[in-house]
């Protein structure tokens, strides 16, 4: 069951009944950044010069959402210590680690996930809370450190007030919650609902830097699930092509307003008996061009306006399958989203992407560049521009 099939109790003050969306993340201690608060709207552009922090917005977003899909640590932070702030001084245990967390609102009213990590001398979950106004529906924390778990404990507004008993510490507790709590107190259901309300809203991410050098090779016809490279993107083509005219309609004209020449389709076509496709721009008279032969911005540009107009179906992600598509935002974190775009394809893409937002399906958090151009754009088109200082 999910927090929108569930028969839950009244909904708590501040409550939303919309789709659970992440709102904003918080950088307490993560990387380059400290104390630092991003909020998310349905379109967001964070903005600043190399070194701002911008990609590190989006690797935290990553990881929130991967561990809200099961991940266990070592899978999500290969390198930890790349996260840990740099001047961040060790304990008398030797221990550094990095603080990162959300806010999630929905129908359960907004929920507050925050995660402690513990990077040296070995990887582990420290501490996790999961708060409502007023009320802590799950909270862990390392007791011992020569047990691989941690102690949680989790509201329950029945005859005890709250349950206690050990969680992994290499998982997301909340994650865990559905399979550990009962539903049987009023409590519990609330707990339940603020649980998946967040694992829902995390999961259906999609990190996005499309690699145009990838892009020019031939793509395994079967790979039709688009990866954040956008290395499959012929296999992609061919697939929205054939299965959804109106948007493949609304690629078409995206490329023609922002690649060089006429624009009469795109597609993709067999490159041989190897069971590879290949993707190409027809030009008209008989003229097509091999996507191969773009240059990289409006290869980049290609990959992301097909990246807008699809959905979770299609992208590479983990969406949450017990839960209605209609019930569901999927979230798309795109580093580098003007990266080497001309004037002309980053007023369209940015324009693209106002749009597809505005529909309430998609939401974009979109790494741009700090040239005062690149937040008025944004600002025209109504994102939420978070310009971050290194």
């Amino acid at each position: 069951m999910t927090v929108l099939q569930r028969g839950a109790p009244p909904l708590p003050p501040g409550a939303s009944p919309g789709r659970p969306r992440v709102t904003e993340l918080r950088l307490s201690a993560f990387a380059r950044h400290r104390g630092a608060t991003v909020p998310l709207g349905p379109f967001t552009a964070l903005t600043g010069p190399s070194g701002g922090g911008k990609s590190s917005v989006l690797r935290a977003l990553d990881a929130l959402a991967r561990l809200g899909g099961g991940a266990h640590l070592a899978e999500v932070f290969p390198d930890p210590r790349a996260c840990v702030p740099e001047r961040a001084r060790p304990d008398a245990q030797r221990r550094r680690g990095f603080r990162i967390g959300c806010t999630v609102e929905g129908p359960a009213g907004p929920v507050r996930l925050d995660l402690a990590v513990q990077a040296e001398p070995e990887l582990r979950v420290v501490g996790e809370r999961l708060t409502g106004p007023g009320v802590v529906y799950l909270e862990t924390a390392l007791r011992d450190p020569g047990r691989r778990d941690v102690q949680a404990a989790w509201h329950t507004a029945g005859s005890v007030p709250v349950t206690r008993g050990p969680l992994p510490d290499d998982l997301l507790g909340t994650a865990l919650l559905p399979l550990r709590v009962s539903g049987r107190t009023e409590g519990q259901l609330q707990v339940l609902a603020a649980a998946e309300q967040v694992v829902v809203g995390l999961r259906s991410a999609f990190a996005c830097d499309p690699d145009p050098a990838r892009m020019r090779a031939p793509a395994p016809s079967r790979a039709d699930r688009l990866l954040g490279g956008c290395d499959n993107l012929a296999a992609v083509l061919r697939r929205t092509r054939s299965e959804c005219g109106n948007r493949h309609a609304l690629l078409v004209a995206a490329a023609r307003a922002g690649l060089a020449g006429p624009v009469l389709d795109v597609f993709a076509e067999p490159a041989g008996r190897d069971g590879t496709v290949r993707a190409f721009i027809d030009r008209g008279d008989g003229l097509r061009t091999p996507v191969e032969r773009l240059a990289d911005g409006e290869l980049r540009y290609l990959a992301l306006a097909l990246v807008l107009l699809t959905g979770p179906q299609v992208l590479e992600v983990d969406a949450a399958a017990e839960v209605p598509e209609a019930y569901q935002t999927l979230t798309v974190a795109a580093d580098g989203f003007d990266r080497g775009l001309d004037p002309v394809q980053s007023t369209e893409l940015t324009a693209l992407a106002a749009r597809m937002c505005a529909r309430g399906h998609i939401r974009l958090v979109a790494a741009m560049g700090q040239g005062a151009s690149a937040q008025r754009e944004a600002r025209a088109h109504g994102a939420t521009v978070v310009d971050l200082e290194p």
